[in-house]
C-alpha cells in the first residue's frame, strides 16, 4: 500500500516514538529489507548520528551516496549540467553540484534517479525533527516536497518519504502549520515493542535459567520499552560467575531496576548541576511544555519566581540576554532542543516526568491563562 502511487502517505509518513525503543533497529533491519524486497530503491539518512553535522547536509549526502552507486544517473546529471560526458576536456562532473543551491537540484537528481532505475524511491529520515534546526535543514525539506511532487506525477516512479521522530510534539512541527513543507502528513505513534520481542529475548539470553516472559514484560514496560536496558541486564548476569539456576529470575529483576535507577540518575545528575538560571529556565520549560514562551513577561516573572524559591539571593535577576545564554547552555548539554525559528523543547521528553517525580517543577508558577 505504502509504495501505490495512490496511497494517502504519498504526502509522506512521519512516525514518532520516544528514543531509544527500537526504531533506529527497526528502520535498517525490517523496515528497509521489506521495502527493498518489494522492489523500492532505499535511501536513508540519519540526522541524529552526527549532532554537529547540519540536518541538510546529512540529507544532501545521503542522496549524494545513493547517486554515486548508479553511472548512468551521474551522466545524465552531467548532461543535464551542459556536459557531454561525465569528464570533458579535464573538467569532470562532481556530484558536489547536486544539493541545495548547487546547481543540480535536489529534485532533479531524484528524478534522474527514478528514470534511470524506473523503481520507487523511498528515503528514510531517521530524527527528522532536527530537521528544522537549521536553515539549511528547513531548505532541504522543501527541496524534498518539490522532488516529492515531480516524482509522484505520471512521468515517474514516485517517492515516498518516511521521517521518524523521538518526540511527538517536535516532529509535529514539520507537518502541523501550512508554512511546512510536510503540512498535512500523517503522524502516527510507532508501537512499542511487546510481548513477542520479550518471548525473543527471554529465548535467547543465555544464562542458567530461562526467564519468565510474563515478568520480562512487566520489567520491560517499567523500563519504558528500551531494550538495551534488558540487554544491559542480562550482560551483567552473565558475568556472574557464582549466579544460580534459582537467582536467574530475582537477580535479574534487580539488574534492570538498577539499570532504571542509573538512567534516571544520571539525567537528574546533570539537572542538579545547573547554575541556578539554567535550572529556573530548564523548570519552567518542563513545566509549561509546548505552552513555553521563553522570552515573554510573564515567563520571565515566573524564572524569578523559581530562583527566589530555591533560595538564591534576593538580587539574582532572570533577564532575556541571561535567558537567552542559560538556553544556550542547556542545549550544549543536551537538554534543550531548539527549533531554527525558536520553539524550544526538552531534548528528552520523559525529562520533565523525571523532574516532577524529583520535586523539581513544584516550585514553577502557573502560566498566566
Amino acid at each position: 500500500m505504502f509504495l501505490s502511487p495512490t496511497s494517502a502517505s504519498s504526502s509522506g509518513l512521519f512516525l514518532a516514538a520516544p528514543r531509544r525503543t527500537g526504531k533506529s533497529t527497526f528502520l535498517r533491519e525490517d523496515l528497509r529489507p521489506q521495502l527493498e524486497a518489494k522492489g523500492a530503491l532505499v535511501v536513508y539518512a540519519d540526522l541524529w548520528e552526527d549532532r554537529k553535522a547540519d540536518p541538510g547536509d546529512v540529507i544532501v549526502h545521503a542522496v549524494r551516496a545513493e547517486l554515486a552507486k548508479h553511472d548512468g544517473v551521474v551522466k545524465r546529471l552531467a548532461k543535464a549540467a551542459g556536459m557531454d560526458k561525465v569528464a570533458v576536456g579535464g573538467v569532470s562532473f562532481s556530484l558536489d553540484r547536486v544539493g541545495l543551491g548547487d546547481g543540480v537540484s535536489l529534485s532533479a537528481a531524484f528524478a534522474a534517479l527514478s528514470d534511470e532505475s524506473k523503481r520507487t524511491i523511498v528515503l528514510i529520515i531517521d530524527e527528522a525533527q532536527h530537521a528544522i534546526t537549521s536553515d539549511k535543514g528547513n531548505d532541504a525539506l522543501f527541496a524534498l516536497k518539490a522532488a516529492r511532487d515531480e516524482l509522484n506525477s505520471s512521468r515517474h516512479h514516485g517517492l515516498r518519504i518516511v521521517a521518524t521522530g523521538s518526540n511527538r510534539d517536535k516532529l509535529a512541527m514539520l507537518r502541523n502549520s501550512r508554512d511546512q513543507a510536510f503540512f498535512g502528513a500523517p503522524l502516527v505513534n510507532f508501537p512499542a515493542l511487546g510481548a513477542d520481542y520479550v518471548q525473543w529475548f527471554c529465548e535467547r539470553t543465555d544464562l542458567p535459567a530461562e526467564l519468565d516472559a510474563a515478568k520480562v514484560l512487566e520489567l520491560f514496560s517499567r523500563a519504558s520499552f528500551r531494550p538495551e536496558l534488558l540487554g544491559a541486564a542480562a550482560d551483567t548476569l552473565r558475568f556472574a560467575f557464582d549466579l544460580q539456576p534459582a537467582d536467574v529470575s530475582a537477580q535479574f529483576t534487580q539488574a534492570v531496576e538498577a539499570q532504571i535507577e542509573a538512567s534516571s540518575h544520571e539525567l537528574l545528575r546533570v539537572v542538579h548541576s545547573l547554575t541556578p538560571l539554567q535550572s529556573a529556565v530548564l523548570r519552567v520549560l518542563a513545566a509549561r511544555g509546548t505552552d513555553y514562551a521563553p522570552f515573554e513577561a510573564n515567563t520571565i516573572g515566573a524564572y524569578q519566581a523559581v530562583l527566589q524559591a530555591t533560595g538564591q539571593p534576593a538580587d539574582a535577576k532572570a533577564d532575556v540576554p541571561g535567558v537567552q545564554q542559560a538556553l544556550l547552555a542547556l542545549q550544549e548539554k543536551s537538554l534543550v532542543w531548539r527549533a531554527a525559528r525558536g520553539v524550544y523543547a526538552l531534548e528528552e521528553a520523559s525529562l520533565s516526568e523525571l523532574m516532577a517525580a524529583d520535586g523539581l517543577l513544584a516550585v514553577v508558577p502557573a502560566a498566566a491563562s
